[in-house]
């Protein structure tokens, strides 16, 4: 695949589904944000194209004819396609690793959320961009979907629980910004966890998402229980499910022509 410039809101409709949650999503917020990359199996009129972003990609198209090969640049990402590209996809990797995925959305009202009386749960601003650095690698993914914590802290779109000193113990923000729906993600801090921050902080983002006239989506794996009971405590109920892939190292073209 090569890189390609960005469609246009048409051509991106004709491509991946717009004004829907789950990885729909994606397409949208690469648009509106410039953060992420476009692909395509050709320059000019592509037969197959894929976005991507934060380790996410959605591939759609036509698999006919195309090399295996050209998929390498997708190498280390989740790769959401349709089934008829899983013949291309499984010659193009060493794995391919199915990750059965829920998609939920915002239906009924949340569970209460106290927090302590030294805890402020507020918007993330530009200056907090170092307090979003310090969380650590194990945060990092976070704020990938905004270019890094500077990115994040300054998107208007992540609500976070602050202790006195200004450290970080939780944050909700939109993870992937669609036209009808945003995709929700949390991270709350190892020693804070199962204090009602996370639930806070999702309880005011989506607050902020409906007022925006969009609906609040969340994506999780099937198998991650806490996350989902986060969900169902903040008031999202299960639309569907569906299956990514986690594409392993490339085939090495001699592997391919053998």
């Amino acid at each position: 695949m090569i890189q390609i410039s960005p469609p246009d809101a048409r051509a991106l409709a004709r491509w991946f589904p717009t004004r829907s949650p789950g990885p729909a999503t994606i397409g949208e917020h690469v648009l509106a944000t410039g953060i992420g990359s476009w692909w395509g199996d050709r320059p000019v009129r592509p037969r197959t194209v894929a976005v991507s972003c934060a380790g996410h990609v959605v591939l759609r198209g036509s698999p006919d004819g195309l090399p295996p090969g050209l998929l390498a640049q997708l190498a280390g990402n989740r790769v959401d396609a349709p089934a008829r590209f899983l013949p291309t996809l499984g010659a193009a990797f060493d794995r391919l690793t199915p990750w059965e995925r829920m998609v939920w959305t915002l239906q009924a009202a949340p569970q209460p959320a106290a927090v302590p009386h030294a805890v402020t749960v507020r918007h993330l601003e530009p200056g907090d961009a170092d307090a979003v650095h310090a969380l650590g690698p194990d945060a990092s993914w976070l704020s990938a979907s905004w270019g890094g914590p500077h990115g994040l802290a300054a998107s208007g779109h992540a609500w976070a629980a602050v202790g006195r000193t200004g450290r970080i113990l939780a944050v909700a923000c939109t993870y992937f910004r669609g036209t009808g729906y945003e995709d929700v993600a949390v991270y709350t801090v190892p020693d804070r966890r199962r204090h009602h921050l996370a639930l806070a902080c999702v309880t005011s983002l989506c607050a902020d998402i409906t007022s925006r006239g969009h609906t609040p989506g969340w994506n999780c794996s099937l198998h991650n229980r806490a996350s989902r009971l986060l969900a169902w405590n903040a008031g999202f109920r299960l639309v569907r499910e569906y299956v990514h892939y986690a594409a392993g190292s490339p085939v090495s073209h001699e592997r391919l022509s053998v």
